[in-house]
């Protein structure tokens, strides 16, 4: 018997799920979406928080292989990501 693998995220048919939100959020997803852009939008989200999530397992993981990251070496890749050269510190 061949099984066939779950679809990743974003893939598979569409199918309706039924999600309880407050108003103010329904109001401003409305805002900011119109009425049928709001599935594509949460799609798009909750799509975005399981790569985070992946990501954030990957990093416990690799933390619990390796030991914590240190910070420094942490805040001196974000300088030179910035435009800085490592050590410098952000203006703002």
């Amino acid at each position: 018997m061949v099984t066939t693998p779950e679809p990743a995220p974003g893939e598979g048919p569409v199918r309706p799920v039924s999600v309880s939100l407050h108003e103010g959020t329904i109001a401003a997803l409305k805002a900011r979406t119109g009425k049928r852009g709001m599935s594509a939008y949460v799609e798009a989200l909750i799509q975005r928080q399981l790569e985070r999530d992946r990501l954030r397992e990957l990093i416990d993981d690799a933390e619990g292989e390796h030991g914590p990251v240190d910070q420094a070496a942490v805040e001196a890749k974000r300088a030179i990501l910035r435009g800085g050269t490592a050590g410098s510190v952000d203006a703002a």
